[in-house]
């Protein structure tokens, strides 16, 4: 293990990736969210109490902040939250499906400095995509990537969930991407918030899994994938990003009523480090949070320490453990070995439930549907 990495085992004096959903309200309702978003909660952070949180990222140096939610842009002071951050020297990545994002939109992005735009497609077809965030939606992303492309936006981010449906449009998207002036972003689907619901039916096949592998060996750098994939570096060669779960050390997560979680992926009471309000602050919480002292101790290798590719993958991810219903001292769900087929088989019942749920119900033949799946 090189010294930088065990630096970042052991935690930083400020988040690298701070990830800050704004609101939990959305105008969709993807099946795999995250954050299980769609109803705004009442008690979302003011806009003076928002300032107050970039006011303390700003003294802790914060390089950047990546804003999502739900859908940020429905916030009524969302410009003017991205204003106040960039302002003060803190750059914004904010996630949006696009419906916002007109070309006068696009032309006031254009023109405000430390901004970068993720517009989020899950299918290069409207067939795949619109199946997983609703019908329409593709369409609107294109809208929006050529409203971005037309203003001169260069190098915003196409943000893609791989998934068993879209892994074999993996050029298509890479088109897609250069077509527009964009670069490619691919994150991994993880059992969290309403994905918890199908990630059994939606997450790649071991074949898939070595074809993503390949591919991202193939495109190397040209392909952002953040901390993602680490756990297919057991196949052999590290792929380029942070090879290790960073919760709670490099990264986590404030959610819209100022909830710090460990982990953007692991919205459950079991990652709750603190509240920005209750706890006396963003930096408080980053630097005192009980759970993540003990993040930033040295791990356990567990049930993989026999295994003699644990250094290449560090036992996978924490989030997609938990909410699988497998233990963290465990494999990785997606094992590139396979060795957590066997205790997913053997699962009593789904994993541990997201909370919260701010899900609006899904509306079939007139009546509320009883199941998020596709």
């Amino acid at each position: 293990m090189n010294g930088l990495t065990t630096r970042f085992e052991r935690g930083l004096d400020a988040p690298i990736c701070l990830t800050w959903e704004l609101t939990y309200a959305c105008n969709l309702a993807c099946v795999h969210c995250l954050s299980s978003s769609g109803r705004r909660d009442p008690r979302e952070l003011t806009t003076a109490q928002c300032e107050a949180v970039l006011d303390e990222l700003q003294r802790m140096q914060v390089f950047y902040v990546n804003i999502g939610g739900g859908e940020p842009t429905v916030r009524r002071d969302f410009w003017h939250l991205l204003d106040y951050a960039t302002e003060r020297g803190v750059g914004v990545k904010f996630s949006t499906n696009g419906s916002r994002i007109d070309p006068d939109a696009a032309a006031r992005l254009v023109s405000t400095e430390y901004v970068d735009v993720q517009i989020s497609l899950d299918g290069a077809t409207a067939e795949v995509n619109d199946r997983v965030r609703g019908p329409g939606s593709h369409e609107t992303a294109l809208t929006a990537m050529r409203n971005l492309s037309d203003a001169g936006f260069r190098d915003f981010k196409l943000s893609v969930v791989v998934t068993r449906e879209n892994v074999d449009q993996l050029d298509r998207f890479k088109e897609l991407a250069d077509e527009h002036g964009a670069q490619l972003r691919l994150t991994r689907l993880r059992p969290s918030g309403r994905g918890a619901y199908v990630w059994d039916e939606l997450h790649p096949t071991a074949d898939q899994q070595r074809e993503l592998y390949e591919w991202l060996i193939l495109h190397g750098e040209t392909v952002l994938t953040g901390d993602s994939f680490f756990h297919l570096s057991a196949f052999g060669e590290p792929l380029p990003g942070l090879n290790l779960c960073g919760a709670g050390r490099v990264v986590c997560l404030i959610d819209p009523v100022g909830d710090v979680y460990a982990c953007p992926f692991a919205i459950h009471d079991e990652f709750l480090a603190g509240n920005v309000l209750r706890d006396g602050g963003f930096e408080r919480v980053w630097a005192g949070s009980e759970l993540f002292r003990e993040l930033r101790e040295p791990q356990s290798a567990g049930a993989c320490g026999s295994c003699g590719l644990y250094d290449a993958c560090r036992g996978g991810c924490m989030a997609a453990k938990f909410f699988t219903g497998l233990p963290l001292e465990g494999p990785d769900p997606e094992c590139v070995l396979g060795n957590a087929e066997e205790a997913l088989r053997q699962r009593p019942g789904p994993g541990p439930r997201p909370s919260p749920d701010h899900s609006r119900p899904r509306i079939l033949n007139g009546s509320p549907a009883a199941s998020l799946r596709v």
